[in-house]
């Protein structure tokens, strides 16, 4: 039902596609979709939270298992590109249709943005009290010019490019860290 509705989504935006036109493409009926969603307007939410949750528990686990800074950002960064690559039709229609969702679906989403946006920062914030990143950069600027420039990710990146989203991965690892990582 979801990839449906993200095909359907992506070809006729959010508000031109009713419920009764996703359960005829679902070959579903009506009470099966409202078994599964409250509303359309969960169901966009849903959307959303597979790639938040995705990035989410990655980064969590980067820091739980990891116990230098440059690894914990390392393991964050392979798992946040890679977001971009799995869940490319998620993150489209989210961004394109979630000026749509409801105040308690916002509330959800901003608080597990903040948290991912905190990891980041934390991870920041023990790089340079261990003496591994440069304690020159603001830590908030620093975050937010990471979360930023991978987010921007969505707008350009192509399954069919000329790299990998592995290589892509690479290549924000190397300019992130060199870009943290004091000169020894």
């Amino acid at each position: 039902m979801i990839e449906t509705s993200l095909t359907l989504f992506e070809q006729h935006g959010y508000h031109g596609v009713s419920v009764n036109e996703i359960v005829k493409a679902c070959g579903t009926s009506k009470g099966g979709f409202y078994h599964h969603f409250s509303s359309k307007d969960e169901l966009l939410f849903v959307i959303h939270d597979y790639f938040i949750s995705y990035v989410l528990t990655n980064a969590q686990e980067a820091i739980s298992e990891s116990t230098h800074p440059a690894e914990k950002m390392q393991k964050i960064i392979q798992s946040f590109v890679k977001v971009f690559d799995l869940y490319q039709p998620h993150i489209s229609v989210f961004y394109q249709e979630s000026i749509y969702l409801k105040p308690p679906y916002v509330e959800a989403i901003l608080k597990k943005r903040k948290l991912y946006k905190e990891i980041i920062f934390s991870v920041i914030e023990e790089g340079i009290e261990k003496g591994v990143f440069r304690s020159e950069l603001p830590v908030e600027i620093t975050g937010m010019s990471i979360l930023g420039m991978v987010n921007w990710s969505y707008k350009w990146y192509k399954r069919d490019g000329g790299m990998t989203i592995d290589e892509i991965g690479e290549i924000y690892i190397d300019l992130i860290l060199h870009a943290l990582l004091k000169d020894k």
